[in-house]
């Protein structure tokens, strides 16, 4: 019997388990997926935490993941020109995509461009709409000085390559050790912590347009001290800052469909955009891949492989 990540009640990592589960039929507009690769995400682990179940609560035992890339395995009716056998990126909307097979909606699936790797594919949707909606959100592009807060990570390392893309000169906040990777790709580096508005002043010649948030503490308030409008400025993170300060709170939600996920992934397929690869997991180490993550200071994203 097929394999599928489950939890029954809210927790640490320790609740995640691999158990065995009855292969999925797909119905009326849905394609089963045979998944190669399925990327996790810090909101999952809010999700399974209970941090976040008075706006998603969960019914239990619960599934996990939204990312995935794979092979049809099968094709319900009405599911579109998608047969067993093609190659697709998507996602799930039902907390699923951790698994080895997955039913997914066929308007949520798109062609896996021949150039995208597995491990990429798999950990698209999330991060890579979230990016994108970000960056259009401060309408970054020309002539524009953007700054990205936890530029290495799974949304900033994609934010500031569509950034760059766009025209923009983008600067990017992150560690030391990945400074050397955001300068190979067109980025200019910026330790964060004490001094940071200084440096980044300095980077800036005095003058940011546009600041991308992707940790939270703080950062909008940086934004605000460095003279950006609030109507260029967008966090993922902090909420309570947003609605305090009037910022965007764009991400996933706002561009969230097969249309974005198929611009990406063949901006991936050019040769336009990387998706950092930190570390691949087994299914079955689930529980390390989240210890992992948890660690923070990621340069790009973790990926499972059934």
């Amino acid at each position: 019997m097929p394999q599928a990540v489950r939890f029954g009640h809210y927790g640490g990592t320790d609740v995640l388990q691999v158990v065995e589960v009855s292969r999925p039929v797909p119905g009326r507009g849905q394609v089963l997926v045979e998944v190669k690769a399925a990327g996790i995400n810090p909101g999952e682990a809010k999700i399974r935490s209970g941090a976040l179940a008075a706006l998603w609560p969960t019914t239990f035992p619960s599934g996990e993941g939204s990312d995935l890339a794979g092979v049809v395995a099968e094709a319900g009716e009405d599911a579109g020109e998608f047969t067993a056998g093609d190659e697709v990126i998507g996602f799930t909307d039902n907390r699923a995509s951790h698994a080895e097979f997955v039913l997914v909606e066929a308007d949520n699936l798109v062609p896996r461009p021949a150039h995208v790797p597995w491990e990429a594919a798999g950990a698209l949707f999330v991060v890579g709409t979230t990016a994108y909606a970000a960056v259009r959100a401060v309408a970054a592009g020309p002539g524009d000085t953007l700054v990205v807060a936890g530029a290495a990570g799974g949304v900033g390392s994609i934010a500031i390559q569509l950034a760059v893309n766009a025209g923009a000169t983008v600067i990017g906040l992150a560690s030391e050790p990945n400074h050397q990777w955001l300068a190979d790709h067109g980025v200019t580096p910026v330790s964060y912590g004490e001094g940071v508005a200084d440096r980044i002043r300095a980077a800036s010649a005095g003058h940011v347009d546009a600041f991308i948030d992707t940790v939270g503490t703080g950062y909008v308030e940086l934004a605000l001290e460095l003279g950006v409008q609030p109507d260029r400025i967008d966090t993922i993170a902090d909420f309570a800052a947003a609605a305090k300060y009037g910022v965007k709170v764009e991400g996933n939600g706002a561009a969230a469909n097969a249309g974005v996920l198929a611009e990406l992934a063949a901006m991936i397929d050019k040769g336009q955009l990387e998706i950092p690869i930190a570390k691949v997991y087994p299914l079955t180490e689930v529980q390390a891949a989240y210890q992992d993550l948890a660690q923070g200071h990621t340069r790009g994203k973790i990926v499972l492989r059934p």
